[in-house]
């Protein structure tokens, strides 16, 4: 008898499971099957700002002791493709499929906001990290880069690409037509992402800059993913972490309240 009464809640588990992977599936298909529109496109630019930037300014000096520019240089290039990619993954996703209608057809099957919200998240991350991977395998022909501490470079590919998919949700969410998303990036998105220290070491900057770096959280993501190529950072790894995963789990708090409360879902 107990059985029986099992019967219909591992039915519903099953299918909960189903819907969840049918949504990441499609989502991680949205990507890939333009991957030369996705991937290697942003490849492409990370590279040439590589040749571009490490030409020019190679001669500079050292970022970090033993460390020329092309080397500090290329693990900002990087992140600054896992960061850029996961949020336009999840962005233009349910911005589109707002502006089309066909948003009505991810709504209609039995979803828990929760799948909803990590169906998406995780296809973020998937091509946040498929961009990133890509721009690191096509470097190390350019420039000598060594990994010192691969688990922080894991930690923070994980978490700068995870906090995007966030923000893509929520951009995606508040946004009905493309203009809206464009603003969303260009002058939010595109001005922390550029003044995170991609291109530059925080202590080359005047006093009262270094200060206003500290708030910027794509700052942490950032130096934290160069500390564990180089093991040499301008913070803490350990504060970079901290200071991200709580922006991360306050903004997926949000996103989820958003999401279960159908927040613009049908505008």
């Amino acid at each position: 008898m107990s059985a029986e009464f099992k019967q219909p809640e591992t039915i519903a588990r099953a299918g909960a499971l189903t819907g969840f992977y049918t949504l990441f599936y499609k989502e991680w298909l949205r990507f890939w099957k333009v991957n030369i529109q996705t991937v290697l496109a942003p490849v492409l630019s990370a590279l040439l700002f590589l040749l571009v930037f490490g030409h020019t300014l190679r001669n500079t000096g050292e970022p970090y002791p033993g460390v020329g520019y092309s080397a500090f240089l290329a693990p900002g290039l990087a992140m600054m493709s896992i960061l850029q990619n996961a949020f336009a993954n999840s962005s233009s996703s349910l911005m589109q499929s707002k502006m089309t209608g066909n948003i009505i057809f991810v709504l209609l099957p039995p979803l828990s906001h929760r799948e909803f919200f990590f169906a998406y998240l995780l296809a973020a991350i998937a091509r946040g990290l498929v961009c990133g991977a890509g721009v690191l395998l096509c470097t190390v022909w350019f420039v000598e880069l060594r990994c010192e501490h691969p688990l922080w470079v894991a930690v923070f590919a994980l978490l700068g690409s995870a906090i995007m998919g966030v923000l893509g949700i929520i951009a995606g969410l508040q946004s009905s037509k493309v203009d809206e998303l464009a603003a969303f990036q260009n002058f939010i998105i595109l001005p922390l992402t550029f003044l995170s220290g991609v291109f530059y070491s925080m202590y080359s900057l005047p006093p009262f800059w270094q200060k206003l770096s500290h708030l910027n959280p794509f700052f942490y993501i950032v130096d934290g993913f160069r500390y564990g190529f180089f093991g040499v950072g301008d913070v803490s790894p350990w504060l970079s972490a901290v200071v991200v995963a709580v922006c991360l789990l306050v903004l997926s708090m949000l996103t989820l309240w958003l999401v279960k409360t159908g927040y613009k879902m049908r505008h």
